[in-house]
């Protein structure tokens, strides 16, 4: 469990002009470089957090302050009289000298003991659009855009960037309007390496946490694509199904809390959807496993694999969960006294993992089949399933749509000649 806190340096540029840099350092003390480069809000909190964050994925990160040469130690907040005054910030900056800032940023951050070999850009806004600029003219090895600016005058830089190219933006961002997009859709044609993603319903800047336009979901994919990129790149890599065996371990073998809160970040969360159990933060989720789950499990809970998809950031884990209720489950349960039936049910994980720790679980059941099968919904007119979900999962070729009223190729198949069929 480590907490990134960052700190301030100073930098020079070519010509002597000196400006200041957030910097960033991974658990590990070393990793790729990676550049992070500013809204129109300078390197306010939620860039700050942001380079934590990927510090926390294994990168060593730099944020440079853009506006050095027009207003120094810009750190704006996200309301409208703010964003006003970055945007004219904005206008006074010479793009050509931004660009050179960059490149002497960029060599800094090579000439830090901590880099390993490898360096990349992420840049958001105002740095979105010089992102997309230093791809085309800096050697680097990946570069992510999300919400550019200024990118009318960067199409000739998408289609010569010198290294992958992710740019992310929004559908209804007024700063990349439809015809724009079409034109960089165009231009990526030339750069085998570049990939547009367009977010719908999504406005400017929607990936920055704490402006009106921010907006989660978007954002989320926004980062894990992003992240993708970086990792294919640049790594670091980490074996994540490794990782997450060792977290189930913990969970249903060793029971053993401390080993358990250590494969998670600083600031976990887990969300059992169906039954809204789980917990944010180290306090509430420890709370949670000691008293609600790593000893309410039945001794004879068996998870049964399925399939697992390994990504970027997250694991996506299909199996069967296998019980016999002979105690109280609070997080799948909770309130139902043991009623000695066992169960089978499909179950699907969800793992985020931010470097080389757990952050995050979503966890989906069929709530419907669990109380099915303790006897404790009466299946009868209605479209739910019991024991027979785990089993279908297991062996496809069990019977599809028994549930349907009316299902004319079962019919078929039965030899009937039509009309409704009969529910079992």
């Amino acid at each position: 469990m480590t907490t990134i806190v960052g700190k301030f340096t100073t930098l020079r540029a070519s010509d002597g002009v000196s400006f200041r840099a957030y910097v960033g350092l991974p658990p590990a003390g070393k990793g790729p470089g990676l550049l992070v480069l500013h809204d129109v809000l300078g390197v306010n909190a939620d860039v700050r957090a942001r380079c934590d964050e990927l510090a926390e994925e294994g990168y060593v990160v730099v944020a440079p302050d853009l506006f050095a040469r027009v207003a120094g130690d810009v750190e704006l907040g996200s309301g409208p009289a703010d964003i006003e005054k970055g945007a004219a910030l904005h206008a006074r900056l010479d793009d050509d000298r931004a660009l050179h800032d960059t490149r002497d940023a960029l060599a800094a951050l090579r000439k830090m003991p901590e880099v390993t070999e490898k360096i990349g850009v992420v840049g958001h806004g105002l740095g979105g659009g010089i992102a997309i600029g230093v791809a085309a003219r800096h050697p680097i090895d990946a570069a992510a855009s999300v919400c550019p600016l200024d990118l009318e005058r960067r199409l000739d830089d998408v289609a010569h960037a010198r290294c992958p190219l992710a740019v992310h933006a929004g559908e209804l961002d007024e700063h990349t309007p439809p015809a724009l997009i079409d034109q960089v859709r165009a231009r990526m044609a030339a750069s085998p390496g570049a990939r547009l993603y367009v977010y719908p319903g999504a406005g400017h800047a929607f990936a920055s946490r704490g402006r009106a336009a921010y907006d989660k979901p978007a954002a989320k994919m926004a980062y894990s694509r992003s992240l993708a990129l970086l990792r294919k790149t640049l790594g670091p890599e980490y074996d994540l199904s490794a990782l997450w065996d060792k977290h189930l371990e913990h969970e249903f073998a060793s029971r053993d809390l401390e080993a358990n809160m250590t494969t998670m970040v600083a600031n976990p969360y887990v969300n059992d959807i169906p039954t809204l159990t789980g917990g944010v933060g180290q306090e509430e989720l420890r709370h949670f496993y000691q008293h609600h789950f790593l000893f309410a499990n039945p001794d004879d809970t068996a998870i049964v694999p399925i399939s697992r998809t390994v990504g970027a950031d997250r694991v996506v884990d299909e199996f069967i969960f296998r019980f016999t209720h002979t105690r109280e489950m609070d997080w799948m349960l909770p309130g139902v006294a043991p009623t000695g039936k066992y169960v089978e049910v499909p179950m699907v994980a969800i793992v985020c993992f931010r470097g080389d720790k757990l952050f995050h679980e979503h966890i989906y059941w069929d709530q419907a089949s669990v109380l099915v099968q303790l006897g404790l919904l009466d299946r009868r007119g209605l479209p739910v399933a019991g024991v027979e979900s785990a089993r279908k999962l297991v062996d496809e070729t069990l019977p599809s749509n028994e549930l349907m009223t009316r299902c004319s190729y079962r019919q078929t198949r039965d030899g009937r000649d039509g009309g409704e069929a009969k529910r079992e």
